[in-house]
C-alpha cells in the first residue's frame, strides 16, 4: 500500500525559495514517497544535502476551465530533465504557474518512481471567472454608459489587474464629469461551485466639484473677456449658466489651456506659455483657478523669402501666400496659407501639376525686436503621373457609376485640388458615408502614384409614409417610394434583384396621396444622370395625375359633414401633366454650373368647380411650358453642408397667346380666356454655408419669385402663383392648384399675402397666391450626430418674407419677421423630417392680430 506523506514548507523556506507574489498566494510544496526502499521522505527534504533526480512524470490535478498539458508548459519542466530535489528549479515551477494569473492556490507533490527517478504532481485551484457585473450607488443611465465604457469581457479570469484597472477607469469616467471626489470600492463575490464570481461595484460619486473663481495672472495685452471665451469648457459659477456648465473636469481643463495659447500664438504672440497655474480647493465642492500667463511680446512679419524654389519665382510664389510685412505673426495662418486651403494655398500651386512630393518648410530665419523674417525653404521634387485608380468599399455601386465622378485618372498628372473635388462629387452621389470617404495616394517606385479610393455604401432609398388633415379634403394619406441609385439595363436581370435592381445611379420615384375617392394624385418620374454614360447629360421624365372632387352642395349647408357613401360628386378638377428635362455640366465660368432645359405640358380640367374663385368653374386649360435654368452648386454634402453655396435662377415661357389674339382677352369668357395659360415666371435661389467654429454651421439663403405677364392688356392669371406661409408643405391636408408653396414659420399656413391697397385681405385671394414673393433666411445647425443612418442637427433661425398680390404694392422691405429654433433627422429610409417653433413678430390683417408662435412639421428637403 502506498502511503504518501505531506511536509508543509516553513516560512524560513518560502522566504528562500520562492517570490514575494507567490507568498500572497498560500504556495504549498509537498513531497510523496513509495513503499520502495528508494529514497526516503528525510531525503527529499535535507536541504543540506540535495540529491539529483530525473523527472520520471508530470501531471496536473484541480483544473476545471484549464488545460492541464498547457499548465505543465508554463512550469518549465518536462519528462527527462534532471533537478536537485530540493532545490530552486522545484520553486521556481511553482513560483511561474503562480505568476500566470490564472490560479489561486498551487500544491507541488513528489513521489518516487524508481532508481534516482521521481514524479511530480501539481495540485491546482483555478481563479474564479467573471459571470457578472454589479453597479451600486449609480442610476440605472449611469450604469449602462459604464457598461459600454468599461470592457469587462465575462468569462474573463479575475485578477488583481482587472480589478484594480475596473476602479480607475469607473473613478475616471465620473471625473470626466465633474466628481472629482469619487470613491470606487470593488468586491469580489466568488461562487466556488461554479468556479465563477460577480464583480460588485460600489460608487460614490459625491457632488460635482465647482468653479467658483478663476484669476488671470500677468494679463494685460489681450481682453480679460476673449481669454475667458477660449476657455470654453472652464468658466466660473454665476447664476443663470445653463449651456456652458461651471463644472471642473482636469482633462478639459488641460485642452482649454492649450487652446488658450494658441489663442494668443494666433494673436502674435509667439512666446506666450502658462508658466504655473493653481488649483486651491475653497470647499468640499469648490474651487479657484489661478492662472499665471506670460504673454511675452507680439510679432510681426518682416521679410518672407523663399529658397529651393525653381519653378515658380519668389514674388510670385509671395502674391499666392498673401503674407505682406507688417502683418501679424501668425502660424495657424501660416499653416493654412501653406497647406489648408485647397485650390488656393501654396500646395495648390505645385501638386495641382503633379509635384505629389512637394514639401514647403517655415523657418524663421531672424528675429529682430518684434519682427521675423521668415525663409520657407521648398522641396519641389519630381512629377508624378497617375498609374492606376483603386476602387474599395462599392459593394453595390457599380465601378463605372463611381469611376465617372472620379477626377483623377490614369495617365493624368497627379492634382491636389482634383483629388478633393473627386472626395466632394462622392458624397454628393449619396450612395456612401461621406464622413468616411477615404483618399490615399500610394506612391510606386517608378515616380507614378496609384489612388485608392475608399468608400462605406449606406442605404439611399426612401419611403415616405404620412398623413396630414385640414383644408378641404379633410385627412390626406401619403406612400412614396424613391430609389437612388435604380439600374434600369438590370431589369430583365432577375438576379440582380435585390429586392430590385440597383446599382447603376439611376433614380426612380413614385408617389400617391389620397383620403378615398374625393383625392388623389400620382406620380411617377425617372432621371438618367449620364445620359448614354460619357458625359454628365441628365434626362429626366415625369408624370402625374390628379383627381379632386367636391360633394358640396349649396343648397344643403351640412353637407360637407355628411358621409360620401351613396352621394354623387357636385364638381371635379383633374390635372395631368407629363415633364421631360435635358440638363448638361458647364465648363465656364467653372464645371460647378450646370444649364438644364425641359418642357413640360399640363392640362386642367374644371367640371363644375370654381376652385380659383373667379368665376371659372368649367373648362379645359392648356399649359405648355419651357424652362431653362441655371444653377451652380458647390455643396460638400447634401444632408449636412458645411461648406458651400448653391445659386440656382431660373426661367419658365409659355407661349405669348395674346400676341395674336384680335380681340382683348379680358372681354372673352373665362373658359375661353384660359384655355390656354400664359405668363412667364422668373425663381431665384441661393444658399451658402460656412463654419463658423467647431461643428457650428451658418447656413443664410435668399429665394425671391415673379410672376409676370407678356403685355399691358393681359393680367397676370391665377395660375402658378406663390403661397406663403407655415411649413411649406403642399397638398398635406391643403390642396394646392398649379401654384409653388413656400414656408414662412411662425405663420399659418398660406396666410401672408399684401393685397392692393393697403386693404385686408381674402381668404380667396390668400388661397389664390400672389406675383411676386421674397424670402430671407439665416440658420445656425449644430451637428447632434452625423451617423449615415440617422443625421440628426439642431438649428435656431431668424426668418423674413412677404408674398404680394401686385406689382403696385411690391415693397422688399415690408417683410414679415420671425424667429425660431427646430430640430432635423435625415433617416435614408424615410427621408428628412423637421420640427421647428417659430415666434411671428408681425400682424397680418384679418388672420393674425397679435405676435405669437407656433409649431411647424415638416417631410423631405425644404427648398424654399
Amino acid at each position: 500500500m502506498k502511503h504518501y506523506i505531506k511536509v508543509i514548507l516553513g516560512l524560513a523556506v518560502l522566504l528562500l525559495t520562492l517570490s514575494p507574489g507567490s507568498l500572497l498566494a498560500q504556495v504549498r510544496v509537498g513531497a510523496g514517497r513509495s513503499t520502495e526502499p528508494v529514497a526516503s521522505t528525510d531525503d527529499l527534504l535535507n536541504y543540506a544535502n540535495p540529491k539529483e533526480y530525473e523527472i520520471a512524470g508530470l501531471r496536473v490535478t484541480g483544473t476545471r476551465y484549464l488545460d492541464p498539458n498547457s499548465l505543465v508548459s508554463l512550469a518549465g519542466l518536462k519528462v527527462g530533465d534532471k533537478t536537485r530535489i530540493p532545490g530552486e528549479v522545484v520553486s521556481s515551477a511553482v513560483r511561474k504557474l503562480m505568476d500566470s494569473g490564472l490560479l489561486d492556490d498551487v500544491e507541488m507533490f513528489a513521489e518516487p518512481a524508481g532508481e534516482g527517478k521521481i514524479a511530480l504532481m501539481f495540485r491546482v485551484r483555478e481563479r474564479p471567472r467573471l459571470y457578472k457585473v454589479s453597479f451600486l450607488g449609480i442610476k440605472k443611465g449611469e450604469q449602462d454608459q459604464l457598461k459600454d465604457k468599461v470592457k469587462l469581457n465575462l468569462g474573463k479570469i479575475v485578477t488583481n489587474t482587472i480589478t484594480k484597472n475596473t476602479q480607475m477607469a469607473v473613478r475616471k469616467f465620473f471625473i470626466d464629469k465633474g466628481y472629482l471626489n469619487t470613491k470606487v470600492k470593488i468586491t469580489t463575490v466568488p461562487d466556488s461551485a461554479r468556479n465563477n464570481a460577480t464583480m460588485r461595484v460600489l460608487v460614490d460619486k459625491g457632488q460635482k466639484v465647482k468653479i467658483a473663481k478663476i484669476t488671470f495672472e500677468g494679463r494685460t495685452e489681450v481682453d480679460e473677456s476673449a481669454v475667458r471665451m477660449k476657455m470654453k469648457n472652464t468658466k466660473e459659477m454665476r447664476f443663470g449658466r445653463v449651456f456652458s456648465p461651471s463644472k471642473f473636469v482636469p482633462k478639459k481643463y488641460e485642452e482649454d489651456k492649450q487652446k488658450l495659447i494658441a489663442y494668443y500664438n494666433k494673436l502674435g504672440y509667439r512666446d506666450a506659455v502658462i508658466e504655473h497655474d493653481t488649483v486651491i480647493h475653497t470647499g468640499a465642492n469648490a474651487i479657484n483657478l489661478n492662472i499665471a500667463v506670460n504673454e511675452g511680446r507680439k510679432y510681426f512679419y518682416r521679410n518672407v523669402d523663399f529658397s529651393g524654389n525653381y519653378l515658380y519665382t519668389g514674388d510670385q510664389l509671395r502674391e499666392v501666400l498673401g503674407i505682406k510685412k507688417g502683418d501679424v505673426y501668425d502660424p495657424e495662418d501660416l499653416d493654412k496659407r501653406l497647406n489648408g486651403n485647397p485650390g488656393q494655398d501654396l500646395s495648390s500651386q505645385y501638386m495641382d501639376i503633379g509635384y505629389l512630393y512637394y514639401n514647403a518648410q517655415p523657418i524663421e530665419k531672424s528675429i529682430d525686436g518684434d519682427s521675423i523674417d521668415l525663409e520657407i525653404r521648398i522641396f519641389e521634387g519630381k512629377q508624378a503621373t497617375i498609374n492606376r485608380v483603386i476602387l474599395n468599399g462599392n459593394t453595390k455601386t457599380s465601378d463605372h457609376v463611381v469611376m465617372r465622378t472620379v477626377r483623377t485618372l490614369p495617365g493624368q498628372k497627379f492634382s491636389k485640388t482634383a483629388l478633393i473635388r473627386t472626395q466632394r462629387e462622392l458624397s454628393t452621389l449619396g450612395y456612401f458615408d461621406p464622413e468616411k470617404i477615404g483618399i490615399n495616394p500610394v506612391p510606386q517606385s517608378d515616380g507614378t502614384v496609384d489612388i485608392e479610393y475608399t468608400v462605406e455604401e449606406k442605404p439611399s432609398d426612401q419611403i415616405e409614409l404620412s398623413g396630414g388633415w385640414g383644408g378641404y379634403v379633410g385627412f390626406v394619406g401619403t406612400l412614396g417610394l424613391t430609389f437612388n441609385n435604380f439600374s434600369a439595363r438590370n431589369i430583365t436581370n432577375f438576379n440582380a434583384w435585390r429586392p430590385l435592381p440597383a446599382g447603376d445611379g439611376q433614380r426612380v420615384q413614385l408617389r400617391f396621396q389620397a383620403n378615398g375617392s374625393q383625392y388623389q394624385v400620382y406620380s411617377l418620374s425617372f432621371t438618367e444622370p449620364w445620359l448614354g454614360g460619357r458625359k454628365p447629360n441628365a434626362l429626366s421624365v415625369s408624370a402625374s395625375h390628379t383627381v379632386y372632387q367636391t360633394f358640396y352642395d349649396p343648397l344643403n349647408p351640412y353637407s360637407l359633414y355628411q358621409g360620401l357613401k351613396g352621394r354623387k360628386p357636385t364638381g371635379s378638377y383633374t390635372n395631368t401633366a407629363f415633364t421631360v428635362g435635358l440638363g448638361r455640366q458647364l465648363k465656364v465660368p467653372d464645371d460647378f454650373f450646370s444649364l438644364t432645359n425641359s418642357l413640360s405640358f399640363q392640362r386642367y380640367d374644371l367640371n363644375n368647380l370654381d376652385i380659383f374663385q373667379i368665376g371659372y368653374s368649367n373648362g379645359v386649360s392648356n399649359n405648355f411650358t419651357f424652362n431653362t435654368t441655371l444653377s451652380r452648386n458647390s455643396i460638400d454634402n447634401p444632408q449636412f453642408p458645411r461648406s458651400g453655396s448653391s445659386f440656382t435662377l431660373s426661367g419658365s415661357f409659355t407661349p405669348p397667346y395674346s400676341a395674336f389674339r384680335k380681340t382683348s382677352i379680358e372681354s372673352e369668357k373665362p373658359e375661353d380666356k384660359y384655355k390656354f395659360v400664359e405668363y412667364h415666371k422668373w425663381m431665384f435661389d441661393a444658399s451658402w454655408f460656412q463654419s463658423v467654429f467647431g461643428k457650428l454651421v451658418l447656413s443664410t439663403r435668399a429665394h425671391m419669385g415673379f410672376l409676370g405677364s407678356y403685355n399691358q392688356r393681359t393680367n397676370i392669371g391665377p395660375f402658378e402663383r406663390f403661397v406663403l406661409g407655415g411649413s411649406g408643405l403642399a397638398g398635406q391636408g391643403q390642396f394646392a392648384l398649379a401654384q409653388d408653396i413656400i414656408g414662412l414659420r411662425g405663420y399659418d399656413d398660406r396666410s401672408v399675402y399684401t393685397a392692393d391697397y393697403d386693404r385686408t385681405s381674402t381668404p380667396q385671394e390668400r388661397s389664390r397666391g400672389g406675383v411676386v414673393y421674397n424670402k430671407f433666411v439665416a440658420e445656425l445647425r449644430y451637428p447632434v450626430s452625423l451617423n449615415p443612418s440617422a443625421t440628426i442637427f439642431v438649428l435656431t433661425f431668424l426668418e423674413a418674407g412677404n408674398n404680394w398680390g401686385s406689382y403696385k404694392q411690391y415693397n422688399p422691405f415690408d417683410l414679415k419677421r420671425s424667429v425660431g429654433f427646430g430640430a432635423r433627422i435625415f433617416m435614408p429610409a424615410f427621408g428628412l423630417i423637421g420640427i421647428d417653433y417659430g415666434y411671428g413678430f408681425d400682424k397680418i390683417p384679418g388672420v393674425k392680430d397679435k405676435a405669437s408662435g407656433q409649431f411647424h412639421f415638416t417631410i423631405g428637403q425644404q427648398f424654399r
